[in-house]
């Protein structure tokens, strides 16, 4: 099934509905992590059982391709065939890093100042906020000290007895429901939501850059359950998006990032986290979120760490 694209009309009536703007005051820059705090990152920790732990991301992606035309830097700068430093004697290997993580390759966290919607992005802010030298409003570093909360993983391909979802459906509200159903988990306030719709598995027999996506009405869904963040093996909307409304070309990132205030995490791997949670028995463990403090940054690269 495809579900139709939505109209103009449609698509900013669902914007207002889902509106923080104003809702944590007029100078608010943390949106939707308002939902998580103190208490529900101690009620996290009581999730610490088993003590395994799971990385959620990608490798750094410097293989280019369909998905990554701009791969990462990773140059030695002093290698082991030359190891000394000229004068000192000591023995050593040191290497550059660089990225432009933001795309289909490299696991990452977008800032609510990466994306805007009439010249606005999250509580009104003017897009003109974000400078040639950096964001002055809704960066990164509002996740300075990091985040902790309930991770919660759903599944959708293996509540749906299928191996993954193909990219030209739009993943539901029914269907996400009836994943919670079957892995006997409920998103509530305050989650770090993640969603698993088979891209990985998808990629194994089918050699494209198409990737499934959630229909709009999820962020309607998630505004109801107060989620703090969204993540999954994809970027949320469907890619390519020529099936939305073309003024509307990836909602959920305009609509979550910009109306809710919703920080989402893009590109991770979730097939590790996945066979972990069938393993332990459950679907919800304590994730942790550590993205770099990039002053005036609109997003950083993560490296999110599940404990179960």
């Amino acid at each position: 099934m495809t579900v139709p694209s939505m109209s103009n009309e449609q698509m900013q009536a669902l914007f207002d509905a889902v509106s923080n703007w104003g809702r944590w005051g007029p100078n608010d820059e943390r949106g939707a992590l308002n939902h998580l705090g103190a208490a529900q990152t101690r009620q996290a920790a009581t999730l610490v059982r088993s003590g395994r732990v799971v990385s959620l991301s990608r490798d750094f992606p410097t293989i280019p391709g369909p998905e990554n035309p701009f791969p990462a830097h990773h140059h030695m700068v002093i290698a082991g065939d030359d190891p000394c430093i000229p004068g000192m004697g000591l023995e050593v290997s040191t290497d550059y890093i660089g990225i432009a993580f933001h795309g289909m390759a490299s696991s990452h966290l977008d800032a609510l100042c990466h994306v805007f919607q009439g010249g606005r992005m999250y509580n009104g802010f003017p897009a003109t906020d974000v400078k040639s030298t950096g964001a002055r409003r809704n960066t990164v570093m509002t996740l300075k000290d990091g985040l902790v909360g309930r991770g919660v993983l759903l599944d959708v391909p293996r509540a749906l007895g299928v191996p993954f979802i193909d990219p030209a459906h739009l993943t539901t509200v029914a269907e996400l429901e009836r994943t919670e159903a079957a892995h006997g988990v409920e998103v509530g306030k305050g989650d770090i939501v993640v969603i698993r719709l088979g891209r990985d598995e998808r990629r194994k027999v089918q050699d494209d850059s198409d990737v499934a996506g959630l229909e709009p009405d999820v962020a309607l869904w998630l505004h109801e359950r107060k989620a703090a963040v969204l993540g999954g093996d994809g970027v949320h909307d469907p890619i390519p998006p020529a099936r939305q409304n073309i003024d509307w070309p990836m909602p959920i990132h305009m609509i979550g990032l910009v109306a809710m205030g919703l920080h989402l995490l893009d590109n991770l791997d979730l097939e590790r986290v996945a066979a972990a949670c069938e393993d332990e028995g459950r679907h919800a463990f304590l994730l942790t979120l550590a993205p770099l403090r990039i002053s005036g940054g609109t997003g950083s690269p993560l490296n999110p760490i599940a404990v179960f």
